[in-house]
């Protein structure tokens, strides 16, 4: 509850108390001017006199009406009802400045602040909007430091990916540029490094522009039909030559086989490629990669999962983050950016989908959910 301050008690008394004196005069006023106008129409004193005298009370008849006395009730209860409604006026007037002086002190810089007062009615809601308000600014104001700082990591995080390939390159080059090699053998070893160098930051670039463009809100989809089985099996076949080489077996299972997606084919497929690309680069071990599909109510639950090296627990919860790499396995010796599993994220989110992470001695699994159906609402989110 609101409480006031001792001169604002001070002044409520002062108004109650000069609005009574004033309501007094103006009552002996009126009271005044009504004799005299009685006084100065008999007809109507004689009239009055005649109600006067048949109303009686009790075995005796006793009068107790006159025209004084009822006037005098009359104006006592509207005396009342205006003594009320000007102290709650001014009271109403005194939450108004509260509400106020509380607006100037979290304007100053105290956003930590809030209205700590409960009133009644409109004033109410004033609070509850105002709180609400600052609540909402406040977070939007985090935000934009979170997208500040985010936008900050990304460019220190890519210039330091980027520097290291770089300066191979213009090492291995400024070799040759100064003749700083003994054979032609020497020469081709340098270019080719610096070949390989170079094809290592076209693939940095290339992730963060499909990054970029996968995390902007105006990102454009184009939902389609797709046969889930058929598209799991062209995936396992683009990748047939790479597994076969490390010795890994890929395998497709579609429940039922008819199964049907509403989806973007073309960032479904980078999506599961990242995926199948990662199994096949960090399944230290492994021989087998599982491409599963299985329909539940109006999900279908999608499992690319590896029987390679477990997945550290503490690095499970970090794997979506950008340029975020577990150690031993998953560093940059790969060749990888750190965006594959950010990227894939962002598509399933695009999709309105979930997508995380388990890991066993057994098993290693990324599990996705994604609607059969777009909805029209999820379909004008997306710009289409």
């Amino acid at each position: 509850m609101l409480k006031l301050t001792a001169r604002e008690k001070s002044e409520l008394l002062g108004e109650g108390f000069v609005t009574v004196i004033l309501l007094l005069l103006l009552n002996l006023s009126l009271l005044i001017l009504l004799n005299e106008f009685i006084r100065s129409n008999p007809g109507l004193e004689r009239g009055i006199f005649q109600i006067k005298e048949s109303i009686t009370i009790g075995p005796n008849n006793y009068r107790v009406w006159s025209y004084q006395n009822f006037f005098i009730i009359f104006m006592m209860f509207v005396d009342i009802w205006v003594v009320y409604w000007r102290l709650m006026r001014r009271f109403k007037q005194m939450q108004l400045r509260h509400i106020i002086s509380e607006l100037h002190y979290i304007a100053n810089g105290h956003f930590d602040h809030r209205i700590p007062f409960t009133l009644k009615g409109d004033h109410q809601r004033v609070v509850d909007s105002v709180n609400a308000l600052v609540d909402s600014v406040i977070e939007s104001m985090d935000e934009e430091r979170k997208i500040e700082q985010s936008k900050d990591e990304l460019i220190t995080n890519v210039s330091h990916d980027l520097r290291t390939p770089l300066t191979s390159i213009i090492g291995y080059l400024g070799l040759i540029e100064n003749k700083q090699y003994k054979t032609k053998d020497d020469v081709l070893k340098y270019t080719h490094t610096a070949f390989l160098k170079a094809e290592q930051m076209k693939s940095m670039v290339d992730d963060l522009f499909e990054y970029t463009k996968v995390r902007q809100s105006t990102t454009k989809m184009t939902f389609n039909e797709i046969s889930v089985e058929s598209m799991l099996e062209q995936l396992s076949a683009s990748f047939e030559l790479e597994a076969k080489k490390k010795q890994i077996e890929i395998s497709v299972k579609s429940t039922p086989k008819s199964l049907k997606i509403e989806a973007d084919a073309e960032k479904l497929g980078r999506l599961f490629n990242d995926l199948i690309t990662n199994a096949l680069k960090y399944a230290n071990g492994g021989r087998h990669i599982y491409l599963e599909a299985e329909k539940k109510g109006d999900q279908v639950i999608f499992k690319v999962s590896n029987d390679g090296e477990q997945i550290p627990e503490k690095s499970i919860s970090h794997l979506f983050e950008r340029f975020y790499r577990v150690e031993s396995s998953r560093s940059k010796a790969t060749g990888g950016t750190g965006l594959g599993l950010a990227i894939a994220q962002s598509i399933v989110e695009l999709h309105h989908g979930k997508i995380h992470a388990e890991s066993s001695k057994k098993l290693t699994s990324f599990i996705i959910e994604l609607p059969l159906k777009q909805t029209k609402s999820n379909k004008q989110q997306n710009g289409k």
